[in-house]
């Protein structure tokens, strides 16, 4: 059995806050098709409050997490800049800790690989 998770964690760099309350849902790629897995919310520190990909569940593959940043910034009627934010990934180490940072304004973002 794996012992390798998924998370994330998602600062609001326009306000220097976590983002809080951020939807994030996680699909896996299997070939042209898009499998859903989980939607999870952030919580006060802009992490889920459990792993996005647990142990149990965890498998090396194709996956994309897409962070629903228009919602969160929400700005009325106006259409937002930045709405759903996709990153697709590869897991290639069944035992390894993935974590997916995003850090998001209302006009960019960006993501990395962290620890």
């Amino acid at each position: 059995m794996p012992d390798g998770f998924l998370t994330t964690h998602v600062l609001d760099t326009a306000n220097g806050v976590p983002a809080v309350g951020m939807t994030v849902d996680l699909y896996r790629i299997a070939g042209e098709t898009r499998v859903h897995l989980v939607t999870m919310v952030t919580n006060a520190d802009g992490r889920t409050d459990s792993p996005i990909l647990p142990a149990a569940d965890f498998a090396t593959g194709r996956y994309e997490l897409v962070f629903q940043a228009g919602a969160y910034f929400g700005r009325g009627d106006d259409p937002a800049f930045l709405d759903d934010i996709p990153i697709r990934f590869g897991i290639n180490d069944p035992a390894s800790h993935y974590h997916v940072p995003l850090l998001v304004s209302p006009f960019s973002f960006s993501t990395y690989r962290g620890s």
